[in-house]
């Protein structure tokens, strides 16, 4: 990969800093032409469970943005695609958060970024890291999140009684092999048929989303350590999204959505108690906020940033 990428609109440059426990990450600072009229607002991207920065199949929200003259900074989350991390395929939602934290305040260092103009955009997994990250960090000004992850014990609480009571045995398992030296368990992340490969995303669409990012993002793996998956359980935006505050707030939920009920999204909407703020549902599956309904999404998201993140003139 080169260090560097232009279009006639932005320029893509490969960057690495370090979190503060000392980890590399790796990603990409879109920079466009307009910088050369002064500092421009800046966009930090966040995405999905296990994704890494390559992995839109068709669209990516980056080029997007920095297209419509916004910076923008994405990166591979610790321990996957080109990031560093002590145990691949882990994650944290935790660390993630920290690591977040760590890639504003590397943003806050760019070139040509105003520090009073920053905003987030997230998604999925991201969305809730995103939501718990700026409820103790005010230096962004601006949140977009898409199909935000919101609560780890709402999901823990549909699944029958058996499959918890095997989750909780894999669990300790795990860990007791762990703490004897032995390498972490890992699960799939999607399969084919849920029924007889056990995943963390048992659904069709899931998978279908899945097998096109691995087509068009070599650096993702379908597969995550089992502590992964207990760490999700443990992982509750929702109980801080009333703590974003004073920032704007679009928040964008799909009607149809078979991972993140569209329930959950209204209650959060409900609970923020930004002095701006919008909830926009679309009428579609989760996937297809970055697929079929990517442009509605992208342009939903821009003109939010528009709004929020352009100096008045």
């Amino acid at each position: 990969m080169s260090s560097a990428y232009a279009t006639g609109t932005y320029e893509r440059i490969d960057i690495a800093f370090r979190t503060d426990d000392g980890i590399t990450l790796r990603g990409w600072h879109f920079l466009p032409a307009s910088v050369k009229k002064g500092p421009q607002p800046l966009i930090i991207m966040h995405h999905g469970f296990s994704a890494v920065k390559e992995g839109y199949p068709e669209h990516f929200f980056e080029e997007y943005f920095a297209a419509a003259g916004f910076g923008v900074l994405t990166y591979d989350p610790r321990s996957l695609g080109e990031s560093g991390g002590r145990i691949r395929q882990e994650i944290d939602p935790f660390l993630q958060i920290a690591d977040f934290r760590d890639a504003i305040s590397f943003a806050l260092t760019l070139p040509g970024v105003d520090p009073e103009c920053v905003g987030v955009w997230s998604a999925s997994y991201g969305g809730g890291t995103a939501v718990q990250a700026l409820a103790m960090d005010h230096r962004v000004h601006c949140l977009v999140s898409t199909v935000p992850f919101l609560s780890g014990g709402a999901i823990w609480n549909t699944l029958p009684a058996e499959v918890r009571q095997n989750m909780l045995r894999m669990f300790e398992t795990d860990r007791r092999q762990r703490a004897a030296g032995q390498a972490p368990q890992t699960v799939a992340i999607v399969a084919e048929d849920p029924a007889s490969t056990p995943c963390i995303l048992p659904t069709k669409n899931s998978w279908e989303w899945c097998m096109r990012v691995a087509a068009a993002a070599p650096n993702w793996r379908n597969e995550v350590t089992v502590r992964s998956l207990e760490s999700q359980f443990c992982f509750e935006p929702m109980a801080y999204i009333s703590r974003i505050t004073p920032r704007s707030f679009l928040l964008i939920g799909a009607e149809n959505d078979d991972l993140i009920p569209v329930a959950l999204t209204r209650e959060a909407f409900e609970r923020a108690r930004c002095p701006v703020k919008e909830l926009i549902v679309f009428p579609c599956g989760h996937y297809s906020c970055y697929d079929d309904y990517f442009f509605q999404t992208a342009k939903a998201s821009l003109g939010w940033f528009d709004r929020h993140l352009r100096p008045a003139v």
